[in-house]
């Protein structure tokens, strides 16, 4: 039985790189589990069809994509979804916690070699975390808070309840399912949204969405 592999990657010739250094070691690995890669994406969008179509086990996922970033990919498919191992260049603190926090199982930097990545790949299949050690260390920081949050000047104008509503206009919710989801009524959310709008020195809700995704709040 062959484990189900999605890559989500920008960049096409790292794409195919990897593809070709997977299949090549389970070629060549007696015994080892087939991994099959059963589709690509180079930004959100595509990512969260093909994740749909497909149906993979895992998905092997850029934390920095078009269209909102890897942590994006893992809050919108959801819990439900295939196991998320993240595969970035970036080695950053809050990189590392944003995916994490949006429900990845694990992160590795591409610096890997095939092996330990194809290792990786199995063990989250399985239902391991997967970090490095320097890695795991930001993880264990941020979720024992001893990290502290980055401050922004900008979103500490808002009130709690106005970065809720910004969040999940941010997510595509509208004024009605936000409503629905946080018990108040449209004209509430409308009057959040336009303090919102005021204090960010915005225009519109696209403008508002591009603001939470340049801040990965989504």
């Amino acid at each position: 039985m062959s484990v189900r592999v999605v890559l989500v990657e920008d960049h096409a010739l790292f794409r195919a790189g990897v593809r070709a250094e997977l299949t090549e070691r389970c070629r060549h690995d007696v015994g080892t589990p087939r991994v099959e890669i059963v589709g690509e994406a180079a930004d959100v969008d595509e990512a969260l069809e093909v994740i749909a179509t497909s149906r993979p086990d895992v998905v092997l996922l850029d934390v920095h994509l078009p269209g909102g970033g890897g942590h994006v990919v893992v809050q919108r498919v959801g819990v439900a979804g295939p196991r998320f191992l993240a595969l970035s260049v970036s080695d950053a603190a809050e990189d590392v916690i944003s995916v994490v926090r949006a429900g990845a199982r694990g992160y590795v930097t591409k610096t890997i070699d095939a092996d330990a990545l194809l290792d990786a790949i199995l063990r989250v299949h399985g239902g391991d975390a997967v970090f490095s050690p320097r890695l795991a260390g930001f993880v264990l920081d941020a979720f024992s808070g001893d990290l502290p949050a980055p401050s922004d000047s900008e979103l500490d104008q808002l009130t709690p309840r106005e970065q809720e509503v910004l969040r999940l206009i941010a997510r595509g919710y509208t004024y009605r399912e936000i409503a629905t989801r946080l018990h108040l009524s449209v004209k509430t959310i409308e009057s959040h949204v336009s303090a919102v709008l005021r204090k960010l020195q915005l225009s519109n809700r696209h403008q508002l969405s591009a603001w939470a995704n340049q801040r990965r709040l989504i």
